[in-house]
């Protein structure tokens, strides 16, 4: 990139930039281009936090898997033996 190493350069750049867009349109670009931006980095942002898995409000994780034995409600085990009964008919 040898060619933009002098401050001349740089000048004469911008000398063609102003020339071929105009001074008026020039602002409006640099402001869409800058809500671009913010756009691009607030979603890059938000895909990062979904990588991240977050507990619940209130619920705090245990150090260390907690132990304990199912409990099912006597009418939860009729209902289901009900329903396969009537996807096997």
């Amino acid at each position: 990139m040898g060619f933009l190493r002098e401050p001349s350069h740089l000048l004469l750049v911008l000398v063609v930039v102003v020339v071929l867009f105009g001074s008026r349109r020039l602002p409006d670009a640099a402001r869409g281009l800058g809500r671009s931006m913010r756009i691009f980095k607030s979603e890059v942002k938000q895909m990062k936090d979904d990588d991240e898995p977050r507990p619940a409000q209130g619920e705090t994780r245990a150090a260390e898997p907690l132990e304990g034995r199912v409990v099912r409600d006597e009418e939860t085990v009729r209902e289901t033996r009900t329903t396969e009964v009537r996807r096997d008919a």
